[in-house]
């Protein structure tokens, strides 16, 4: 019996298919025979059968254009799935707030949903990694410009980011006695209504920011190593930084390890981890990306990773 896998995602026309993630995992699902049923935001709701959606057939070709084609929409229920992927980007928004407590809604038979709602719900990409402060460097999470000033002071070279944002956005690097933290902080804090995070600035950014992809606990054997470019301090991707492929080292294994029982126990099974030198900086569970990167230059199958932990769960 054939298979179906939902994704709920942002819109597909959208998405750079040789570097998206999500189209990784719907290449694999394809190739293992999945039917694929493809939604947007918008198409949600939820009537006596429980959770719905407006469902159109999805189907993929791993090319750089023309690489999808869809159905006609039909109105079907959540419980109609085997396999549900959440997949909507950063920043999280009341709108996708919204999204994970339709999929939390009482339904007669839950699909496999990667990852579960209500862990996205308790996840902040930002403030999750803060569950293991013996991991982390040194941070403060506040609201307070004075508390954040004192940590600038105290630390002396740190980096302030929203606890919201993706891609490298309003990302600061700043220096004890910098003229510019006032105005950094009006625009992070928004007159106190937004937190902000606050890290010691770790100089190990040079040899990159690196993504771990961990399936079920496990990490893929290689991760991407995001490296600043000129005078760029950020790694990420969409800021320029130079993606390289590596291997894992044991610190990787070992914080990874440290991390693994949480991420089992919340149902968070395809999540990123972020490591600069030795300290974990954040765990990334909305929509992790750098799949296709690290399969194009190290020849793996990480989405094949991510499937066969689909099929370990789906055995009775």
């Amino acid at each position: 019996m054939t298979q179906s896998l939902g994704v709920l995602m942002d819109p597909i026309e959208h998405i750079k298919p040789y570097k998206d993630s999500t189209f990784a995992m719907l290449l694999e699902a394809a190739r293992r025979g999945y039917q694929l049923l493809y939604s947007t935001e918008n198409s949600l709701g939820f009537a006596a059968e429980g959770p719905y959606a407006h469902w159109q057939t999805l189907q993929v070709v791993d090319q750089k254009t023309g690489f999808f084609q869809l159905g006609t929409p039909v109105r079907m229920p959540l419980s109609s799935l085997d396999v549900l992927l959440l997949r909507k980007d950063p920043p999280v928004n009341q709108t996708f707030l919204h999204d994970l407590l339709w999929a939390e809604l009482p339904t007669t038979k839950r699909p496999i949903m990667v990852n579960d709602p209500g862990a996205l719900l308790h996840c902040n990409e930002k403030l999750y990694a803060l569950h293991f402060p013996e991991l982390c460097p040194p941070s403060l999470v506040s609201r307070n410009a004075g508390d954040l000033k004192a940590f600038v002071a105290e630390q002396g070279d740190v980096v302030l980011k929203p606890i919201d944002g993706m891609a490298g956005r309003s990302i600061f690097r700043v220096k004890a006695g910098d003229p510019n933290l006032n105005v950094i902080l009006e625009t992070l804090l928004q007159q106190g209504k937004e937190f902000a995070l606050a890290q010691r600035y770790l100089p190990e950014i040079k040899d990159g920011d690196k993504r771990i992809l961990l399936i079920d606990g496990e990490p893929a054997p290689y991760c991407l190593a995001r490296i600043p470019q000129g005078d760029d301090f950020r790694g990420n991707l969409a800021r320029g930084g130079k993606g390289v492929a590596q291997p894992i080292t044991d610190r990787d294994r070992e914080i990874a390890a440290a991390v693994a029982p949480d991420l089992r126990r919340r149902g968070l099974i395809f999540v990123g981890l972020d490591v600069i030198g030795s300290h974990l900086t954040e765990i990334n569970v909305t929509s992790p990306t750098c799949i296709r990167e690290i399969d194009a230059q190290t020849g793996s199958n990480i989405a094949g990773l991510l499937f066969d932990a689909i099929a370990q769960r789906q055995q009775p």
